[in-house]
């Protein structure tokens, strides 16, 4: 049924005539979607060459504020939008926000691609970044060998992200089970510097946006503390979110209910849901969406239309 919507209303929204279709996208919000985001405006202006994306990659944070005011009609979010977040959003403007689902992503714990760790439990992770001990684990882990590997420095260096980012929430809530970060834990504004930073010390372990990974560093695997089956952050696990750390990422438009969307607006959300533009988030390193649920996402745009 949602796979004979999806060939219903595509055909009924993808009205983007070409002629309207020109001027200045504008996007704030994640740092996560940032290349995919670039990625779907490079598409874009090859089909529609009056149109230019300007991206603000500053956190997921800033999305919502942008919205509120009215700087923007677009928030690409590595996270869902709080409750806070959300009345804020209705209080202003009179109407919730839309948000759509544009893909599936990962979080990896990565370590030096020279160390031999293979993988962790949920209580190990918690042990390792946080000083709550909310998932299970009796004691800290501070040195490389309370894990089993023998390293000249021992004592393990942790690098994430810093609280404006929605990396930096997820792994809170499904990492450290909602507790609190180790005050060692070095902060960085965005995924790609935290894998630099473990490139760069053999000693280092931080977690990052599955598409920033280079291969100077090496994921490491989720590992179930009740059978030891193995979770790693990619393929089927993400997909399904067998993996702890997979997460959906979004867009978030500020819409009112009845209103058409400016042409590059829309044009940008038809391209996105469409088979070029989940081919681009293939192509990044994400996962990209089923066609049921793309079905789910026009079907939001379209209930949307129709108030």
């Amino acid at each position: 049924m949602l796979l004979m919507l999806l060939m219903l209303v595509m055909p009924g929204l993808a009205q983007a005539d070409s002629d309207e279709v020109a001027g200045t996208l504008g996007a704030v919000g994640s740092d996560t979607l940032a290349g995919l985001m670039l990625r779907w405006g490079e598409a874009l202006t090859e089909q529609h060459p009056a149109v230019r994306l300007q991206l603000q990659a500053t956190g997921s944070a800033s999305a919502p504020t942008a919205l509120i005011a009215g700087t923007t009609l677009l928030g690409p979010m590595s996270r869902p939008m709080n409750e806070d977040e959300r009345e804020a959003f209705t209080q202003r403007h009179g109407y919730p926000p839309l948000e759509l689902e544009v893909a599936r992503d990962a979080l990896a714990v990565v370590v030096h691609r020279h160390n031999p760790l293979e993988s962790l439990t949920l209580p190990e992770l918690d042990a390792l970044f946080s000083h709550t001990l909310l998932c299970g684990a009796t004691a800290p882990i501070e040195r490389w060998s309370q894990l089993g590997v023998d390293l000249p420095r021992g004592r393990v260096s942790l690098h994430g992200r810093n609280v404006a980012s929605g990396t930096h929430d997820l792994f809170r809530l499904r990492g450290m089970c909602g507790g609190r970060f180790r005050r060692d834990v070095n902060e960085h504004p965005g995924s790609a510097a935290v894998v630099a930073a473990v490139a760069a010390e053999p000693a280092s372990m931080g977690y990052a946006g599955l598409n920033h990974l280079t291969p100077a560093v090496k994921a490491i695997a989720w590992r179930d503390a009740t059978s030891g089956r193995l979770y790693p952050p990619a393929g089927a696990a993400v997909t399904r979110g067998d993996y702890p750390l997979s997460r959906s990422l979004y867009l978030y438009v500020n819409r009112p209910p009845g209103i058409p969307l400016p042409g590059p607006e829309r044009a940008f959300l038809e391209l996105v849901l469409s088979d070029a533009g989940q081919a681009v988030v293939e192509e990044i390193g994400f996962a990209p969406l089923t066609r049921e649920e793309r079905a789910r996402q026009w079907l939001r745009l379209k209930d949307n239309d129709d108030r």
